[in-house]
């Protein structure tokens, strides 16, 4: 076999290899909409899950750049609220509070798939079901009882995905929000919240958390280039 045959062969490979990664995802773009719940753990709630668990939902968007890892961009409303009723936990003076609180949420996050994930390209071993673990930087306002806030939040969160046909996704996501600020079950006519036992907390260090569990539905749109011509076959 001559020099030839193996630059040809070679180009082959390449071509192939390039198109499997090149050719990642079928669609660029997701978007659609979220439904679930959402709770605190603050000072009134140090650490029952789900409790209080009020509604919530939102919009997100996807870029997919390739099967493993995507950036996300989401817009959140939920309602928390936290009470000392039944629990406890006992404040200075012995005193009863509760709070109710709407909250935004504007974030951007990246993900990462444990599987390859498509309902197409299978010799490149990609699967329509995945697991996917996120973090990123959002910005929280909270609202209500007398009292609004600002501040930056930090999530941390897992879900899992399914493709459920041509273009549609559906999901089911769980994270938590670290804030930098402790004022987030703060109201109007109590201010106990702020600092209960008077110890001063920091950016890095203070109580205030906030979870979402959400569903959600996802449309794909912006196909990328494709070496075919019958662009039929795709939709």
């Amino acid at each position: 076999m001559n020099s030839t045959f193996f630059k040809q062969a070679f180009l082959i490979f390449a071509i192939s290899f390039s198109f499997v990664f090149a050719k990642a995802q079928e669609y660029k773009y997701e978007i659609g909409g979220m439904a679930g719940g959402a709770f605190y753990m603050g000072d009134v709630n140090r650490s029952s899950l789900f409790k209080e668990l009020n509604p919530a939902a939102g919009a997100v968007v996807r870029y997919n750049t390739n099967f493993r890892w995507a950036l996300k961009g989401s817009l959140l409303w939920g309602k928390v609220s936290g009470s000392t009723d039944n629990t406890d936990n006992v404040f200075p003076g012995a005193m009863p509070v509760s709070f109710t609180k709407n909250i935004v949420d504007l974030g951007g996050q990246i993900e990462f798939n444990f599987f390859p994930y498509s309902d197409k390209y299978t010799y490149a071993y990609t699967k329509r079901m995945t697991p996917y673990i996120f973090t990123g930087l959002g910005l929280t306002t909270s609202f209500g009882e007398g009292n609004t806030s600002a501040g930056v939040n930090l999530p941390l969160g897992i879900g899992i995905k399914y493709k459920l046909m041509n273009r549609v996704n559906i999901g089911c996501e769980f994270s938590y929000r670290k804030l930098f600020g402790d004022n987030l079950d703060v109201t109007g006519d109590n201010q106990l919240l702020d600092d209960p036992y008077k110890m001063k907390g920091s950016a890095l260090k203070n109580k205030d958390w906030y979870s979402f569990l959400m569903l959600s539905v996802t449309w794909d749109f912006g196909p990328r280039d494709r070496p075919c011509n019958n662009e039929n076959s795709y939709y």
